[in-house]
Order: structure tokens, then sequence, then C-alpha cells
């Protein structure tokens, strides 16, 4: 039987994954030549859009495995029928943390306190607690529970809303409502900080519009971690200018923002510059999952986190 071959951009991959029998691994970045005609598994790079994956269109490819849990535009560009598997199992614990992180930050005036402290002066300030705020978080994936586990210790009121109404398993093994989409209005007029951690589909783009954003009660928060164009930018502008609500966000529509976009001077806002999975947590788990494809394809399974083409 001959050895797989996994191709694997120089992001640092190749050495963390040591020597795996049975597998020829070989360095593309998906710009120039591929260096087989033939490849088991392309790992393309973490960074570099999603444009890269039309170098597949000459190359006979069993499996992408993607380096994003979100894979929103891969299919304009993936050739037709190449199986890709997203990034699930890698990015959720680093973007969760990054949710409370940033939801703390806003919640007890961190970034004022940061702004006083670089000026060497001392201005004491009372800021709203996480403690006893009701939390509502919209989508409930990976990345969803991983933010609601974390939440845990804090003592809040959470409300979870998702594509569809069901009961679900937590990851604390607890059995949870969670409230469907249609209910998003009225779950909004009731919650003092919004996370949202939704894959951006058609569905949700632009889930967050003038009408939502006007749902949200005075002084609230709102927490995007999920991808920039689930919130209308403009809309977004237009509460915080008003200081109505407040928001902290890892993602942005456009990005990277603009020097000059006026999102930067809104008050009240919080901008960390799409970093949430990205952290000394990626790799590890990133060679763990890899690790895990090779295994399946050396036993004749089907991959993990299939999410776009056709397993054969």
């Amino acid at each position: 039987m001959s050895d797989l071959v996994v191709s694997l951009p120089a992001e640092g991959l190749r050495e963390a994954l040591g020597e795996v029998p049975g597998v020829e691994f070989v360095e593309w970045d998906l710009v120039g030549p591929a260096p087989r005609e033939r490849i088991d598994i392309v790992v393309p790079p973490y960074w570099g859009g999603t444009r890269q994956l039309a170098a597949l269109a000459d190359v006979e490819t069993r499996l992408v495995q993607w380096q994003s849990i979100g894979f929103n535009g891969v299919a304009k560009h993936l050739p037709e029928g190449v199986p890709l598997a997203n990034a699930a199992t890698v990015h959720e614990t680093s973007t969760a943390e990054l949710a409370l992180a940033l939801t703390l930050a806003a919640q007890r005036g961190i970034p004022e306190f940061v702004r006083a402290g670089d000026a060497h002066r001392w201005e004491l300030r009372s800021f709203p607690s996480l403690a006893d705020r009701r939390v509502l978080i919209v989508g409930y994936g990976g990345v969803s529970q991983a933010v609601e586990a974390r939440l845990a210790g804090f003592e809040t009121r959470i409300t979870r809303l998702a594509r569809t109404a069901r009961e679900e398993r937590n990851l604390a093994g607890e059995t949870v409502q969670v409230r469907g989409f249609a209910e998003l209005g009225d779950a909004l007029a009731d919650a003092e900080i919004v996370i949202v951690a939704v894959p951006l589909t058609d569905e949700t783009r632009g889930m967050f519009g003038a009408a939502e954003l006007a749902r949200m009660p005075d002084g609230a928060l709102l927490v995007n971690v999920a991808r920039g164009p689930v919130v209308d930018t403009d809309a977004l502008v237009a509460e915080l200018t008003a200081g109505r609500l407040r928001a902290a966000l890892d993602v942005t529509d456009p990005e990277p923002l603009p020097a000059d976009h006026p999102l930067w001077d809104c008050p009240g806002a919080l901008i960390s510059p799409h970093v949430g999975g990205d952290s000394t947590a990626m790799l590890p788990r990133m060679v763990a999952l890899i690790r895990r494809q090779i295994g399946k394809l050396q036993a004749g399974e089907r991959p993990e986190n299939l999410v776009l083409g056709e397993w054969r």
C-alpha cells in the first residue's frame, strides 16, 4: 500500500506533526505548481483567503482540511466535488476565551482603565458587573457551548438561541432549552449582553440590522465572535455613536477594518483584529485533527467534520 501524500503550508505544522508512518509530507502553500498530481490531504494556509483553493483544479485531491471552523465563501473557489472538512475541535476553546475576555473587559471598563493608566491618571469609576446579567447566546454550536461553559462561574442568566428550537445537552451534561431564531426580537429585548457565535450564511448575514439592534435595551453590550457581516456595521455605528449600545468585536465588516473607518472612534466600542482562534492552543489541536484525519483515511473511514463535497 502506497503512502498517503499530505501537503502542508509553511506554518510550523510539519515540525509539530513529526514522522507519521505511511505518510509522505510535502510543503505547498497553494501558490505555484502543485508538488504532486495526486494529494490525499491538502491543508491550505490558515491565512490567505479562499481564492487559493482554485489551485486545486488540476490536482486529484481526496480531502481538503480547512484550518478554520467557518467556511463561508469557500464553495465559490473550491473545485466542484472536492470534499472539505472544517476545523471543528480546534478553535472553540480559544474563541470562547476571547468572547469572555471581551465581555469582561467591556463590562468592567478595562479599556478606560488602560487609557487612564497610559496617562498616569487614577480614575475611580464604577462599571457594570457580569454577575447577575441576562446573557443571550446566539448560535449554539461548539463555540457557543464553550462560551456557556466558561460563563458557568459568573452567576449569569443565560438564554440560548439557534436556528432550530430544541432541547440539548450542554458541555456540563445538563439538558438545556434552545430557542429558535424566530424568537430573536423578543430575546434581544430582554438581554443585557448578547454574544454572537453563528456561522455566516444567507440566513445570518445582516441578522443584526437596525431593527434588531433597536430591540436591545439601552446600555446593552453586543459581543461578536462570529463573522463581521452578521452585523450591519452602519446600524451598529449609529447605535454606538448615539451612546445607546456598546460593542466588543473580534470581527468586523469590512475586514481588516480600514484605519479611517468610523467604527474605530465610536464610544463604547472594543475591537480586536479577528484573533479568536489564533492562540497557542491552535497548533497542537490542529496537529491532533490532522493526525486523526490521516488515521481515518488509512483505515478507509470517513473523515471528521465534512462540510462540503461528497466523500467517496
